[in-house]
Order: structure tokens, then sequence, then C-alpha cells
């Protein structure tokens, strides 16, 4: 599975723990995805209110993380590793094209696209993170 898709069963099976998790594939940014296939149809997350799952999962977690800006907390928060080795693999899942080796600058970009990915797919995120 890849791991912007166990971001989002993550997200998903926390929200509603009966269901089944869909197979979601990120929908990535056109200015800076160039040569990147079309992305699958993917299922919502249902409406799935993105900021309340994640505040209860740093809740859960007992660290302070903060989730609405660092990617590295995001993943924390989740349970998923985030690892620069991982992070550099989801980079790759979401069409990034710039320098892997500056992390600082790879970790802006995935967060935001982590976020507009989870928008695109239903996810409900504060105006501010949605975009």
């Amino acid at each position: 599975m890849s791991i912007f898709g166990t971001i989002v069963n993550k997200l998903f099976g926390k929200a509603k723990p009966d269901e089944a998790a869909p197979a979601v594939e990120p929908t990535p940014d056109p200015a800076v995805a160039q040569a990147a296939s079309p992305a699958a149809t993917a299922a919502p997350l249902a409406d799935v209110d993105v900021a309340a799952v994640m505040d209860q999962f740093v809740s859960d977690s007992g660290q302070t993380l903060n989730w609405r800006t660092s990617i590295v907390d995001t993943m924390k928060a989740l349970g998923v590793d985030s690892s620069l080795e991982h992070r550099k693999q989801l980079a790759q899942e979401l069409n990034y094209s710039g320098d892997m080796n500056d992390s600082a600058s790879m970790n802006i970009w995935l967060h935001k696209q982590v976020m507009q990915a989870l928008a695109a797919n239903g996810g409900k995120l504060p105006p501010d993170l949605a975009s």
C-alpha cells in the first residue's frame, strides 16, 4: 500500500471504525506534476472531519505534535513511519519535482500536498489547510 493510502486508511478508519477504508490515490498538483499519469478516480473520504480526527490522534499519542504545519508530526500522530526515507517515498508518490535533499522544502511541500489531497478526496479541513 502507498504511504498516502496508509494515511487515508488511518484517517478513515478512525473516523468510521465499522466501515472498510477506501483505496484512495492522491491528486497531484498539476502545476508541480509535470509528467504524471492521470490520477485514478478515488472513493471520497465521505466528509471526514480531518482536523477532529487528527486532533484525537494527537491526544491519543500523548505527544506534543503540530500536525497542522508539520508532515513529520502528521505522520507521527497517525503512527506512520516519518523517517526521511518514507517522506521521500511519499514525495515520489505525490510527484514532487524538487530537490529531495532539501528536506525542509520537501516537508513543507509534502504537508501542503497531503492536506490538499485529503480535501480533494472529500476530507473536511479548515480553510487555511485546504488551500
